[in-house]
C-alpha cells in the first residue's frame, strides 16, 4: 500500500510520469533523454540521475548539455525545479536541442513561469488532476494541484 502523504511531502522530489502520459508525448515527440530522471523511472534509455556511478558530475543535468529531443519532470521541490526550468529555457535558448517537454505543477503566478516559460514556451495544461506512479504504480489520489506542459522547440 502506497503513503499517499509522503507523496506530495517535500520529503520526496521524484514522482514518476505516468506511463499513459509520457507514452502519448514520446509518440508526439520522439524523446532521446530523460533530463530528470533515477534507474527505476527513467523514460528513456538514455538519462541524468544523480543515482548513477559519475566522475565530475557527468550524469548531472543542471551541469551538462541536454541534447535532442528531452523530456523532463523535474523534481517538485521550488528551490530544484526552477533550476530546472532555467535550465531547459537556457538549453533552448543556446539552441542545444530540438524540443523540450517539461511535465510541471500549474504555478502560474511563480517568477520562474514569467522569466523563463511565459511568452517563450508553449504550454498546454492537462484537464484534471493527474495521478502520479511510484513504481509504475498509480496513486490512489490524484496530485493535489493541476498540471502543465511546458514545450520549447
Amino acid at each position: 500500500m502506497m503513503n499517499n502523504d509522503l507523496m506530495f511531502s517535500s520529503k520526496k522530489d521524484d514522482w514518476e510520469t505516468p506511463q499513459w502520459l509520457y507514452d502519448e508525448l514520446d509518440a508526439e515527440f520522439g524523446f532521446d533523454l530523460d533530463a530528470a530522471a533515477n534507474y527505476e523511472n527513467k523514460k528513456c534509455s538514455e538519462y541524468y540521475s544523480d543515482d548513477l556511478p559519475r566522475e565530475s558530475n557527468s550524469w548531472d543535468a543542471l551541469n551538462n548539455d541536454w541534447y535532442g529531443n528531452v523530456f523532463c519532470n523535474p523534481p517538485y521541490s521550488r528551490g530544484l525545479q526552477k533550476k530546472f526550468i532555467k535550465k531547459a529555457h537556457d538549453e533552448h535558448c543556446n539552441g542545444n536541442t530540438d524540443v523540450i517537454v517539461m511535465l510541471l505543477p500549474s504555478r502560474t503566478d511563480t517568477i520562474a513561469f514569467h522569466e523563463y516559460i511565459y511568452g517563450i514556451a508553449e504550454i498546454r495544461f492537462l484537464k484534471g488532476r493527474l495521478k502520479f506512479e511510484v513504481n509504475g504504480v498509480p496513486a490512489k489520489d490524484a496530485a493535489p494541484f493541476p498540471s502543465m506542459l511546458v514545450i520549447y522547440r
